[in-house]
């Protein structure tokens, strides 16, 4: 086994270095420079390892894999909710097998850390649908406070990986895409959809498309040189913006209006009220236009105060950002608009109907009270009336009535009962009718209310769900410290996942991590912690995983310049990726490291160095900046592909050029990687030194005679 902080490799060293004052091509001290590479200054005690529980099955299994040599381990959990054989959950593992894990710790000298279940994708509560709800936010946040409470129960501290994935969005209108340097796929630009969410359920309305049309009524709006009245003074509009640039609505008879009482264009030529097909740049324009108003609105309302303004501030269309803390917060998207513009149609159609229904309802209401007087008036003729004397009734409503009763009729009162009943028909068909169009129009008004981007509303939702998993990563962290137990603070570390879901992109990464943080920080606040302690614990125990190898699958996306070659194009990439490392370097975003690699399309875990992600690069900035955090190889193909998954590891050795040892009997002029292991495949002489597997016979040994296993 591997010996770390001793000056040893492995236990067969001893008495080789500090005892015998010869150090055979082994370094005297964990500390010595030898040790460590000349440019990333990463030894192969800094280089952990990552177990899937389940697939390693059990306590002794986890022991064994530990005495092929690292310092740290990663248990990963491979199941969610219920766990099973191949899929462990932090649950499975008792009071026994805990201890039985603390106790491999201190025996070995090594450090866990803990990966939550790889089920968990994001914290907003996303199901399959594209939905949001609060039922799968709740199993979500479960499962990182289970593995948190494992960390503490084991790891005693340290961080807990949890994949983010908020939600699907599209590259091209992405803030970090200005320049276009990426593509999902062809015409993305025409053919994205962003979700539109309903906040009161989570539930999609629509997705906005951006090559699909939306159709709306031109509005009435103010005609250069014309006159107009605003707030009772006539002005003449030198266009149909005013010096806000917000656009002047005005009813028919020029009286500025309000954009929700807008009203739609009449063309006296053609004799309709006129509409257009609007673009989603239009709609952009639109968003713009929603975006002053909100802040018109919002600013008002916290100019009124009151309780008075609260309520009509949540009737308007903008109540939605009440808790904003400043006008800049407010914005109106274009998918936003786009649903919008839609309801404002549906309503307008419901509103016309009701109008069309309800028209003449007062009407039937008249004619009823004038019917049941005849009747009341007829009916009492008829029963002081003689039997003698009812057939003139009968003649006096054929000639009052006419043609509107058969002729057959007996007595008025029949004929009016029967009117009575027409018009009880058209009373309630006005008033079902009608009053169900004003409800169908309320409740677009109120959708409208509630409607938002899927992505504002997950990213809410998911930095409630990291800042109560922070809280319970501090909960636990301070159980310790009071138990005298705390190696270092239990942390939730997001991890950057797909290129496909939020979180992945180094800028959405930044935004989690510090919207994480000031949740935190603010709900610390509301339970009485001063902003600098809840800052301080915030920052503590949220921080970022760094995946080098799901960094390098936004390869595949990256929009190479057809005039350049490939290597010009790979040059390109490598650069903008070391740069965004850099940006998470400075930030003190990444507190965990995950190194691993691939070629740029899907994440199967090649050992690093394998593939074509600067993983070096990535790490010497890290180091620069001063990184202390775990390094953590994830090994996958190596365990199909090779002789088993801690190749991975020891290719990383070679790929940082940490030195190697053998049966060499003295002098100071250590091995070369290209001596060991399978890199001698293809030359034309024997290796000179010999790892597990490789070793053809027991030739292959050590001076002290023990096989290398």
């Amino acid at each position: 086994m591997v010996e770390f902080g001793s000056g040893r490799y492995m236990p067969m060293d001893r008495g080789y270095v500090d005892d015998m004052g010869a150090d055979h091509g082994f370094p005297g001290s964990a500390t010595n420079s030898e040790q460590i590479t000349n440019d990333a200054g990463v030894g192969i005690g800094d280089i952990g390892v990552s177990l899937g529980l389940g697939p390693v099955p059990n306590i002794p299994a986890v022991s064994a894999k530990i005495r092929a040599g690292s310092k740290t381990m990663e248990l990963g959990f491979m199941g969610m909710g219920k766990g099973s054989g191949q899929g462990h959950t932090p649950e499975m593992y008792g009071k026994v097998q805990r201890q039985a894990l603390r106790e491999i710790q201190t025996a070995n000298r090594v450090d866990f850390t803990t990966h939550s279940s790889v089920g968990v994708m994001g914290l907003a509560g996303m199901d399959q649908q594209g939905n949001f709800n609060r039922q799968s936010k709740k199993q979500a946040v479960d499962e990182i406070r289970r593995a948190v409470d494992f960390a503490a129960d084991v790891s005693q501290g340290g961080p807990v990986v949890v994949h983010t994935g908020e939600f699907f969005r599209p590259f091209v209108d992405a803030t970090w895409n200005k320049d276009q340097n990426f593509k999902m796929y062809d015409d993305e630009e025409g053919r994205a959809s962003f979700r539109v969410i309903d906040r009161r359920t989570g539930r999609v309305i629509e997705e906005a498309r951006k090559n699909r049309k939306v159709a709306r009524p031109i509005w009435n709006t103010a005609e250069k040189g014309k006159e107009y009245i605003d707030n009772g003074v006539t002005k003449i509009a030198d266009s149909q913006y005013d010096e806000n640039g917000r656009l002047i609505y005005v009813d028919y008879y020029g009286k500025r209006i309000s954009d929700e009482d807008r009203v739609p264009k009449f063309n006296p030529d053609t004799g309709i009220f006129e509409v257009r097909q609007l673009t989603w740049d239009d709609l952009v324009k639109e968003s713009e236009q929603m975006t002053k108003r909100a802040q018109e609105v919002w600013r008002a309302w916290k100019e009124k105060g009151g309780k008075e303004s609260d309520k009509d501030f949540e009737k308007s269309y903008w109540g939605r950002f009440k808790n904003a803390k400043s006008v800049g917060e407010i914005k109106v998207r274009p998918e936003e608009a786009y649903i919008i513009s839609t309801l404002e149609t549906n309503a307008a159609n419901s509103r016309g109907w009701a109008y069309y229904y309800g028209g003449s309802f007062d009407e039937h209401i008249e004619n009823m009270i004038k019917l049941r007087k005849a009747y009341d008036f007829y009916k009492k003729i008829e029963d002081e009336t003689d039997e003698d004397e009812k057939w003139r009734l009968k003649r006096q409503a054929g000639s009052r009535f006419g043609d509107l009763v058969p002729e057959d009729a007996k007595f008025p009162s029949k004929i009016i009962e029967r009117l009575m009943r027409d018009e009880d028909r058209q009373i309630n068909q006005s008033k079902e009718a009608s009053a169900s169009q004003w409800a169908q129009a309320e409740e677009s008004k109120e959708t409208i209310r509630n409607v938002e981007s899927a992505e504002t509303y997950a990213l809410r939702e998911s930095f409630d769900s990291y800042a109560e998993a922070g809280i319970s990563a501090m909960k636990q962290s301070q159980r310790l410290e009071k138990e005298g137990k705390l190696k270092k603070p239990v942390q939730v570390a997001m991890e950057n996942l797909f290129p496909e879901s939020y979180g992945a992109h180094p800028d959405e990464l930044i935004t989690l991590v510090e919207g994480g943080r000031r949740r935190m920080a603010e709900m610390l606040v509301q339970q009485g912690l001063s902003e600098e302690q809840a800052t301080k614990r915030a920052q503590d125990h949220i921080t970022a995983t760094f995946d080098t190898g799901h960094f390098n699958m936004w390869r595949k996306y990256w929009n190479s310049d057809p005039k350049k070659s490939i290597e010009e194009n790979d040059k390109n990439f490598n650069k903008w990726m070391l740069g965004k490392v850099e940006e998470l370097a400075e930030k003190n975003i990444v507190g965990h490291l995950h190194l691993v690699d691939n070629y740029g399309y899907q994440d199967d875990h090649l050992a690093p160095g394998e593939g074509n992600t600067p993983i070096k690069d990535m790490v010497k900035i890290f180091k620069k900046h001063g990184y202390k955090g775990e390094m953590i190889v994830e090994p996958g193909a190596d365990y199909t592909t090779d002789v088993s998954g801690f190749h991975s590891v020891m290719k990383t050795w070679k790929m940082f050029g940490s030195s190697v040892y053998g049966s060499g009997s003295g002098g100071t002029q250590r091995g070369s990687w290209g001596q060991v292991q399978n890199s001698y495949f293809g030359q034309t002489q024997p290796p000179y030194f010999t790892f597990g597997a490789y070793g053809p016979s027991e030739d292959w040994t050590l001076w002290s005679g023990v096989p290398l296993e």
